[in-house]
């Protein structure tokens, strides 16, 4: 094994391993509000079509007192012990389109390492962009859309998607620094924080693992089912609705946030990719007459041997 991969164990031939693809990734550790990264990664392994590239060396990497792995016990005898994972996945999206998914536990050490190995895996394996999602508490309503804080070296997508551009300090995650020395080497990367109403960052918030994966989409143009999460984001703002209306104090407070997050967004909102340059969504008809001219477009520039 080459030194630079020392923390990591491969689970796939190296030469399988594709060339090329974008790279997604999202950690948990210190701050994961609304569960959105443990939910957005956990729905693309489990419901995705992936395979286990390679996983880090949790002896190396994680405090085992500050988050202790589960272990079984059936009656008078342990039956299994699951350690927690950090790994690279090689996994397809809806439409079969391969990516390379980092996720897992945030190392408690050897952060300098561990960027290391991400640098020289992004390197090895001609990584077209990176890709990170993390989720952060803010005083903002449920009655909003989710914002976003965007970083990195993607101007495109920082004009279009960062609602909120502070200058200040803030207590780093693993991955800010991985991104941090991507950017010192050139490489194509960029970090979505999602911005979580307070009130629900204990939770595990549907729409926050949803947000995730728009952002992931807008990135890197993968395309993710999301039906399930769309459903369960829908019931679950309907109950916190309920307990809303019920509760006078609860109510004043999200009324609050909603007149300054409204504020705010009419003075520094970033404008919607669906919108003209007056700010007005186009018509059905508009959207219909855009298609055709796509799809005439198509259809003259492909060849005849290009057609499958």
């Amino acid at each position: 094994m080459p030194e630079h991969f020392q923390l990591l164990h491969f689970k796939m031939d190296e030469e399988l391993i594709p060339h090329g693809l974008p790279l997604v990734a999202g950690l948990t550790g210190f701050a994961d509000s609304g569960s959105a990264v443990t939910a957005f990664t956990d729905y693309i392994v489990d419901t995705m079509d992936s395979q286990l590239i390679a996983e880090f060396d949790p002896d190396e990497l994680l405090d085992y007192r500050a988050r202790r792995p589960t272990i079984y016990f059936d009656q008078d005898h342990l039956t299994g012990f699951e350690p927690p994972r950090l790994a690279f996945y090689l996994v397809n999206d809806e439409i079969n389109r391969p990516f390379i998914l980092l996720a897992g536990y945030e190392p408690d050490f050897k952060w300098e390492a561990f960027s290391r190995q991400v640098l020289s895996f992004v390197e090895r394996f001609n990584i077209s962009h990176t890709t990170w999602v993390h989720a952060i508490p803010m005083p903002v309503p449920h009655t909003r859309p989710i914002g976003t804080t965007v970083s990195g070296n993607r101007g495109d997508l920082i004009d279009q998607y960062s609602v909120w551009k502070p200058h200040t300090q803030v207590p780093a995650n693993a991955m800010h620094l991985v991104e941090y020395r991507l950017q010192e080497s050139e490489q194509e990367v960029v970090g979505f924080v999602l911005l979580i109403p307070h009130y629900l960052a204990d939770t595990e918030f549907p729409s926050a693992a949803l947000t995730a994966l728009e952002s992931v989409s807008s990135s890197t143009g993968l395309i993710f089912p999301t039906d399930q999460l769309r459903e369960e984001g829908r019931e679950f703002i309907s109950k916190i609705d309920e307990q809303v209306e019920n509760n006078e104090e609860l109510s004043k407070l999200v009324h609050t946030l909603e007149q300054r997050y409204d504020s705010y967004m009419k003075e520094n909102g970033v404008r919607s990719p669906l919108t003209d340059v007056e700010g007005e969504l186009p018509t059905a008809d508009e959207i219909a007459a855009e298609l055709e001219e796509f799809l005439a477009y198509r259809r003259g520039s492909e060849e005849p041997g290009d057609m499958r």
